[in-house]
């Protein structure tokens, strides 16, 4: 099958920019002609691609770039209020609205309510990446609309466990921005418990610091500082996404582990990358990771809000050596299975035809 097809987000930066960059790449060796439009400038532009990406939102460019490039579908992210515009710029193909995660549920279901007479009366199609509640919701307020469940796709050639020697330290990752549904406040009570039994423990925090409020990041410095985790923490953003091969390595071999306390989670890219990397990973019961994150098999699950329990699962993770080898390769074995771009590809493609 042969198809142009462009995806759409507001700014290139975290899981969505590696999200499209990878099914992009992916969907062009199998004849889709896939390219990207961002409304903003994103630190993910660092990254490196080979297809076009287009990053306005001028009328007049997003209507040059339709009629150009003749689109067969366009899949928006989140956005539906961009499907009324671009049919006002003059738009005919397919669109499909797509939702990676809203945060919160209850925001989940608001966005989802508010977007029903744009959706029934443009969308040809429904897709997310086997996210329940959002599949539930979508089967609520769209039961009509055509609906597509499937992974996201992860290219483990690309991005996979690198041997870096074992560091001398554990350390102890997170990745996200600082914000609430992040939950970087659960973090730092997870890390400040752990210190308890691991000294010398290393805390890594990635993040994207163009996309903090000032409110939460003094909130962050504050509690940081009163947690006294202020020798042990190290703060990067913006890392290339491939420089994170490196580090999801590192962790992994330091007999640490990387730690996601999101609150809600659609499905997020970050712990995909630490499995490839054979980086155990310790995740709140945030509804998307289900997908990823087996408890026991391919990872731990911890109820989100008890930080005694995420403890004892992140110290089972560390103390039990045999125990966490198998969690390390069951992961990287699940991603390279249920996560395999061509298998992403072959979804993708019959969706297009079913519509």
């Amino acid at each position: 099958m042969t198809a142009r097809v462009l995806f759409v987000f507001y700014v290139p930066s975290g899981g969505m920019e590696t999200v499209n960059r990878q099914r992009c790449q992916a969907l062009r060796r199998h004849g889709i002609q896939a390219e990207c439009l961002y409304y903003e400038w994103g630190a993910g532009l660092q990254n490196k691609v080979d297809f076009p990406v287009y990053i306005t939102n001028s009328d007049e460019e997003i209507r040059r770039i339709i009629q150009e490039r003749n689109f067969d579908t366009i899949v928006v992210t989140t956005d539906h209020t961009s499907f009324e515009r671009f049919r006002r710029l003059g738009y005919k193909g397919k669109l499909i609205l797509e939702i990676q995660g809203y945060g919160a549920v209850e925001t989940a279901e608001k966005q989802l309510r508010e977007a029903a007479s744009a959706v029934h009366a443009h969308a040809s199609a429904l897709m997310n990446p086997n996210t329940p509640h959002i599949a539930a919701l979508f089967r609520n307020y769209y039961s009509t609309i055509p609906q597509f469940h499937y992974n996201n796709c992860f290219d483990t050639r690309f991005f996979a466990y690198r041997p870096s020697g074992r560091p001398k330290f554990p350390i102890l990752a997170w990745i996200g921005r600082i914000e609430d549904n992040k939950n970087w406040r659960e973090f730092l009570y997870i890390a400040h418990s752990l210190l308890f039994y691991y000294e010398n423990l290393q805390v890594w925090m990635f993040e994207d610091h163009h996309l903090s409020r000032p409110d939460e990041r003094k909130q962050f410095v504050h509690l940081a500082e009163q947690l006294q985790l202020t020798k042990a923490l190290q703060l990067r953003s913006n890392v290339p996404n491939q420089d994170m091969v490196s580090y999801f390595s590192q962790i992994g071999d330091s007999g640490g582990l990387f730690c996601c306390t999101s609150k809600v989670e659609g499905a997020p890219l970050s712990i995909l990358e630490a499995m490839s990397c054979r980086c155990p990973v310790l995740a709140s019961n945030s509804d998307g990771v289900q997908s990823s994150v087996i408890h026991n098999v391919t990872g731990k699950i911890y109820p989100l809000g008890d930080i005694g329990q995420a403890v004892l699962e992140a110290r089972e993770l560390m103390y039990h050596s045999s125990f966490r080898e198998g969690i390390r390769k069951r992961a990287q074995q699940h991603v390279l299975n249920e996560f395999h771009p061509d298998k992403y590809c072959r979804q993708f493609i019959e969706m297009l035809r079913s519509i």
